[in-house]
């Protein structure tokens, strides 16, 4: 394994101030003590900086030789409304706020690459560390696009990580194409008429409506959509009613919708709506309708994949770098992939067996309360990020 001597000279460092980050976790949009403690090491180690994009976000700028070429490395520096199980010494000071998903270790590791990269500058052009708010749920990338990030800072490839629980440390993961899935939401409210429970005939009972619908919404993945084509509807919330004997007026339905490609999307949302407005109509009901589109499916470029798997080769070796199985999971570097080629890839975060002692009793998952990040990853991650940007750079146009 290549890991460079001069971040894991750093490691002890970087690590401390991972640790600090998740002592202080922040949400979406909110990230302002996180955000002033990147900018404060990125300044004290030299490196120019551009804050506020996206609220909270910091662009870092390297430049070195005389091309014109450039690069785009992304870490995530948001937490989430989680309360943490663990005990050890550097657990979550703020209640209810956790970084269960790892962003503080994204973080750390793209900080140990930019001190490396600041001093050594074995690159000819520019290499830019954005980190990243409000990955959480709150498109901190289409704001950053918003506020002119390729615009300001023009890079011919975008490359992100996110660490994975369960994949050994040292080792890698990625593939091409549909990687992560769209995030979609709905809600429906059926509205019928309340009655007497003892007495349904006088009123439209949603009930029974809504039973029909989630089941009916099935045969949208069963006998809509092609086999082929993945989708999930997963209907999470039925609320209505007040009392045992009330027919209720209305009935809420609410949940999520996951493609790998907007054309499935695009299906699906509208079947959903026919078979919604239909169904409340053979029940002499009616609803309210409503989808509302989040991520959207995350696609890495296939030159950009093949690029980082060669990267990743050189230093863990070929065992060391797996074929990323798609997941239903979103995430919102897929904004960056719809208006920059590049690749987003895992990390393998271990089983969990380096957390200290004082850990949760639950497994080392992401958003688990019992999750932590694991420190042995930032040297490689690290290491990965400079191999990558001198190799992006030292490419043949």
């Amino acid at each position: 394994m290549q890991v460079i001597e001069s971040i894991l000279a750093d490691a002890t460092q970087i690590a401390a101030l991972r640790r600090d980050i998740h002592a202080h976790p922040e949400l979406c949009f909110e990230e302002k003590r996180t955000s002033d403690l990147i900018a404060k090491q990125l300044t004290d180690w030299g490196i120019p900086i551009h804050r506020g994009l996206g609220t909270t976000g910091i662009v870092a700028i390297l430049k070195s030789g005389t091309s014109d070429r450039a690069v785009g490395l992304r870490a995530d520096i948001d937490a989430l409304p989680i309360t943490e199980h663990n005990q050890f010494p550097h657990k979550s000071t703020a209640p209810g706020k956790m970084h269960a998903c790892g962003h503080d270790g994204h973080t750390a590791m793209l900080l140990a690459a930019a001190k490396h990269l600041s001093k050594h500058r074995n690159y000819d052009g520019t290499v830019y560390l954005i980190f990243q708010p409000a990955e959480e749920g709150g498109g901190g990338a289409r704001e950053m696009i918003k506020d002119g990030i390729f615009e300001k800072f023009p890079m011919e490839a975008v490359f992100g990580a996110h660490n994975w629980p369960g994949m050994k440390a040292g080792q890698f993961a990625l593939k091409s194409g549909p990687a992560f899935a769209s995030s979609n939401e709905f809600r429906i409210v059926i509205h019928g008429k309340g009655s007497h429970a003892a007495m349904p005939h006088n009123g439209i009972d949603p009930v029974p409506v809504a039973c029909q619908m989630v089941s009916a919404f099935q045969t949208i993945i069963s006998r809509n959509k092609r086999p082929i084509d993945a989708g999930v509807i997963s209907v999470t919330m039925i609320h209505t009613g007040e009392a045992t004997n009330v027919v209720p007026e209305s009935c809420e339905i609410r949940g999520t919708v996951r493609t790998f490609t907007l054309e499935v999307l695009d299906l699906i949302e509208q079947r959903m709506k026919v078979v919604a407005e239909n169904t409340c109509a053979a029940f002499e009901a009616s609803c309210e309708f409503e989808f509302r589109r989040n991520y959207p499916p995350t696609i890495n470029h296939a030159a950009e994949t093949e690029f980082a798997r060669k990267v990743m080769i050189e230093m863990v070796g070929a065992d060391n770098v797996h074929e990323f199985e798609p997941t239903m999971g979103a995430e919102d570097f897929s904004y960056f992939l719809l208006e920059k080629p590049g690749c987003y890839f895992l990390i393998g975060n271990g089983d969990g067996a380096h957390r200290e002692g004082g850990h949760g009793m639950g497994p080392c998952m992401l958003h688990n309360p019992s999750y932590d990040f694991n420190d042995e990853l930032i040297p490689l991650g690290g290491s990965l990020w400079v191999r990558l940007a001198e190799a992006w750079l030292a490419q043949r146009c």
